[in-house]
């Protein structure tokens, strides 16, 4: 439970704080209100078993038993999005959300085997939330970059094959990234090996990370690394449990982003205080602190700030190395760093 106070001065320093978001799900960012719309407008009868209206589904989404009863919901939800415009309706309100809470840098996941499989076109899904992602930066200032997540419960053969499908989006830096992600358990690291080993031979410069280490115990993290040759690890909450991986994560400065309110929705601990971030932080790994799904979880980038701060009650310094790290674990040009870094340490003037 929370220990520490966040009034609104220091809420006020914590927005304000240039903050860079890691692990964010575009499709799980899809509110309740624009889920009715979207279905609405595209004319689908979404199934009896799921809730009936925006509020329903607020009352359920804060009772999921685990993962997968998430998941199942999740996926229903998928199902609206059919036209660019739905696509691009959706990233714009992330973006909109993201930077009232002070997010400078998003790099956004999406999962395109959830609608080529409904017979939507990757083209279609691509193009929606790139466009999304230019008018942000038009709009706010902010920059952004897309990651292309394989379902980790689907053949890693579809995996390589909607790679395949994305080649010319690689190629002209659409997008930028490749994770993995759905159920952590009974699919590990390794057995996407050759979907990664496919992007590392034919594109360069491409971002590598994967969901690991939230359902699945320290040794999916290690086999993501010397598996898929991933720099950065999404969750990684169970590394905590293993001193040479710990180790390892903090010389190599591989950035776990960190989900802690999402933690909390699907049973992974009890309340943010039992995340190991403080034993993170001591032990000089990295992290980012993200949202997730936050439609289904119940809060944004800030909400996650404001949480972590009551329960480990950093400092404004302390905060300002987690921005940085954050920072540094991004995939944007170092002159964007800089910049960043910059605005850190003015805002940290500013509250000091």
């Amino acid at each position: 439970m929370a220990k520490y106070e966040c009034d609104d001065k220091f809420k006020s320093f914590l927005q304000e704080l240039p903050k860079c978001e890691h692990h964010v799900h575009l499709e799980g960012t899809l509110e309740p209100s624009l889920l009715f719309q979207l279905a609405k407008r595209n004319g689908i009868t979404l199934p009896e078993s799921f809730p009936p209206s925006p509020e329903a589904c607020i009352e359920r989404y804060n009772n999921f038993a685990d993962l997968q009863d998430f998941l199942d919901h999740y996926y229903i939800g998928m199902g609206v999005l059919i036209k660019e415009d739905d696509f691009y309706d959706l990233a714009m309100e992330y973006f909109t959300k993201a930077h009232n809470d002070g997010c400078h840098h998003s790099e956004v996941f999406f999962d395109p085997q959830g609608h080529v499989e409904r017979g939507i076109s990757i083209d279609v899904v691509v193009k929606g939330f790139d466009r999304a992602c230019k008018d942000a930066t038009a709009k706010f200032g902010n920059t952004n970059k897309l990651i292309m997540c394989l379902l980790r419960h689907l053949p890693s053969a579809a995996g390589l094959e909607t790679i395949k499908s994305a080649a010319p989006y690689y190629e002209n830096g659409t997008i930028h990234g490749l994770g993995l992600d759905s159920a952590e358990k009974p699919f590990p690291p390794e057995l996407f090996t050759e979907c990664y080993k496919y992007i590392s031979d034919n594109f360069s410069n491409v971002g590598l990370t994967a969901h690991a280490g939230e359902e699945g115990d320290s040794t999916y993290v290690t086999r993501a690394i010397d598996q898929l040759k991933v720099t950065r690890i999404d969750h990684g909450v169970n590394s905590q449990h293993d001193q040479e991986l710990m180790k390892q994560l903090a010389d190599n400065k591989t950035m776990l982003s960190m989900c802690p309110l999402s933690n909390v929705k699907l049973q992974v601990v009890k309340d943010v205080s039992e995340l190991p971030i403080d034993v993170f932080f001591n032990a000089n790994v990295p992290f980012s602190i993200n949202s997730d799904d936050p439609a289904y979880f119940g809060g944004y980038i800030l909400d996650n700030y404001v949480a972590v701060h009551t329960r480990f009650g950093f400092t404004h310094e302390q905060w300002a190395i987690i921005a940085k790290n954050g920072i540094n674990g991004s995939w944007c040009d170092e002159e964007r760093k800089i910049e960043l870094r910059n605005k850190v340490d003015e805002v940290v003037a500013k509250h000091t």
